[in-house]
Order: C-alpha cells, then structure tokens, then sequence
C-alpha cells in the first residue's frame, strides 16, 4: 500500500512538472518552425486515438457491425465533418443519428 502511494506520488509530480514547464518557460521557450508546424497536427492526431478505440469497442466488446450506434454516429460525424467543413453541423447530425440508432437497436 505504501509503495502504491510512492508510486502515485512520483506519477503526479511527473505529470505536474512536464504540464508546468510549459507554462513556466513559455517567454522564453522558442520552438523552431518545424516543431511548431508538427504541433498544429496534435489535435488531428489525438482526436481519432481517442474516438476510434471507443467507436469499435463500446464497453470493451468488439462490435464492427451496423448495429453499433457508436460506430454509426461516428461515421455520420466524420462524412458530415469531411463533406461540409461544419463541425457543429457534424456534431448534431452524428447525435441525432446515434439516438435514432440506439433507440431501434437497443
């Protein structure tokens, strides 16, 4: 137990202390163009990271099938998105049609 509270510990000071740095150097912290270029793809990045796992996985059960509401939504959102160039658009059609989807699947 008291080992895992060490653990915890140092994880936290690590995670705090990295996130810091960057607010702490930020005057004086100069990236070189390309680092700053590579970083305008973070989000673009992270973003299917986070949603595809979730997407083909609900509830840690692996369910590539049109029955699945959250892969429905997800490809409604992404088509919309790619199509429209309108995010809240994307957003509200991929909710509408992952609500329909539950309710005829659920």
């Amino acid at each position: 137990m008291k080992d895992a509270l060490w653990l915890i510990a140092g994880m936290t000071a690590v995670t705090f202390l990295t996130r810091a740095s960057f607010l702490v150097f930020a005057r004086t912290l100069r990236f070189p163009p390309a680092v700053r270029r590579a970083l305008r793809y973070v989000p673009v990045a992270v973003l299917p990271a986070l949603v595809v796992p979730m997407a083909l996985m609900p509830g840690g059960v692996w369910s590539p099938t049109p029955a699945n509401p959250y892969l429905v939504g997800t490809v409604v959102a992404a088509a919309v998105a790619i199509r429209t160039k309108k995010t809240l658009l994307a957003i509200v059609l991929s909710f509408a049609v992952y609500l329909v989807w539950r309710l005829l699947f659920a």
